[in-house]
């Protein structure tokens, strides 16, 4: 199968740097065909404008959904965007590792979502949800928290961490026509030892050798 990991991270030596390089060896081991997006390590630009494209729909007003829209019809997507759009296309399953930063993904990783996923090219004229363009698709969300697994659930310090994911996995990821599963959480791993970082990398390598077994999850029940 083809897996695409988009990674979030500032610092390769950090946990979701570990989880990352652990995921592309335990797939590429599998058998599995993998790609990646390093979008720190290619410094890729979150700021969404013309620069997504080689096309021009309105040089007078820009509206960036009926440029998508023209630039899918035209060919007119800029060749580091086109670049993302076929690693999309492409994968069977699509795994995002990053780190809760303000109960939600990093704004380098929001800004590739926003970029990336193109009305016309990947939702719009009737394609979302059940009918969402990557249907038959997976996408899965491995992530580290800042705190203890208490703190994140329905009346904990933080609140419930479905609610904060589910502007990613029900607004981006099912709209689009994903078929989500559970999210891969490491809560605190600054705050444990590296026996328990160890272990949680095992746990995640054990799991990902039969990822594409695993049914849907249930968006806003974690």
């Amino acid at each position: 199968m083809n897996v695409l990991i988009v990674y979030a991270h500032p610092e390769p030596q950090s946990m979701n740097g570990a989880m990352f390089r652990a995921a592309v060896n335990t797939l590429e081991t599998a058998g599995h065909a993998v790609q990646t997006t390093d979008l720190y390590g290619m410094q890729f630009n979150p700021v969404s404008d013309r620069y997504n494209f080689t096309t021009v729909h309105n040089r007078e007003f820009f509206k960036q959904q009926l440029e998508e829209i023209y630039a899918t019809e035209h060919r007119g997507f800029a060749p580091h965007i086109e670049t993302e759009l076929r690693k999309v296309e492409w994968c069977d399953l699509m795994i995002w590792q990053f780190p809760l930063w303000w109960f939600g993904i990093p704004a380098i990783l929001k800004g590739w979502a926003d970029r990336v996923f193109a009305m016309g090219r990947t939702y719009g004229n009737g394609h979302f949800y059940e009918n969402g363009v990557f249907k038959g698709k997976k996408a899965l969300l491995s992530l580290t928290t800042g705190g203890e697994p208490e703190a994140y659930i329905k009346g904990g310090f933080n609140g419930d961490l479905a609610g904060m994911l589910r502007p990613v996995h029900r607004g981006i990821l099912q709209f689009t026509g994903f078929t989500v599963l559970a999210p891969q959480v490491v809560y605190g791993p600054a705050r444990i030892g590296e026996e328990l970082r160890n272990q949680a990398l095992a746990q995640w390598q054990l799991r990902l050798k039969d990822i594409f077994n695993e049914p849907a999850f249930a968006v806003g029940a974690y």
